[in-house]
């Protein structure tokens, strides 16, 4: 679904993706490595937010590059960013309503509004206001503004950071659920690989802006490369 080949990003002479080739297919896939490694960058090459010195990304037969930034959401890009995004003085609803597409009008888009809220659970009213909940719950409201208006790629970078492991219990059923609800291919970055297990069928690791690792997660994880330069020595169960 999205195949990426010789991609290059470079800032003045520092070079953060170096000839990255990798493919994405269906379901939820990991992107992992350590700080620096990256792995924003790529999101935000996929967002439009940074022009790449070489290479090509195709997703879902489209050339993602040659579509203005402006454009991309309108296609189907959803992301969390690793700052909360959502308005604390607004509501739920209303915070989901702003990314949603104006296609659909009326009834079918509240409906739909209604249904991503619900859709992550976790107690949430759409109609309380954002800065009046939990960090775990703001955390699902990005991630309900992320599911909305039919995505075709949703990125998620490091939606569990920092919460405790009930709430991340709760996020890793919601971000396994995402394809089912939604049939957007979702792209995960973060660091709690207990989280990236339990989720994602494949997963692709980068150091230094190289791929060194891509396949089957468990594969990956075991992967002696993979180990060294991000794990450890210790194997993940």
């Amino acid at each position: 679904m999205i195949e990426v080949k010789d991609l290059s990003v470079k800032y003045g002479g520092v070079t953060s993706l170096d000839g990255m080739n990798l493919r994405f297919d269906e379901g939820v896939c990991g992107l992992i490595g350590p700080n620096g490694a990256g792995k924003t960058t790529f999101f935000n090459v996929l967002s439009g937010f940074v022009r790449p010195a070489s290479g090509a990304v195709t997703a879902f037969g489209d050339d993602l590059l040659r579509m203005a930034h402006y454009r991309r959401a309108r296609w189907g890009i959803r992301r969390t960013f690793q700052t909360e995004q959502a308005i604390s003085d607004l509501t739920v609803y209303d915070n989901v309503a702003m990314i949603r597409s104006k296609l659909l009008r009326g009834s079918a888009r509240k409906d739909d509004i209604l249904q991503s809220i619900e859709f992550v659970g976790g107690g949430i009213s759409p109609w309380a206001k954002v800065g009046s909940l939990t960090a775990g719950q703001r955390r699902l409201v990005e991630v309900a503004r992320a599911v909305a208006g039919k995505p075709r790629l949703i990125l998620l970078d490091e939606p569990a950071a920092g919460l405790p492991d009930g709430e991340t219990r709760h996020l890793t059923g919601v971000i396994k659920s995402i394809p089912a609800q939604t049939g957007a291919l979702t792209i995960l970055v973060d660091h709690d690989m207990a989280l990236v297990s339990a989720v994602c069928e494949t997963t692709a690791v980068l150091d230094f802006g190289k791929l060194i690792a891509s396949g089957p997660t468990a594969q990956v994880l075991r992967d002696e490369h993979v180990m060294r330069a991000y794990l450890g020595t210790a194997e993940v169960a």
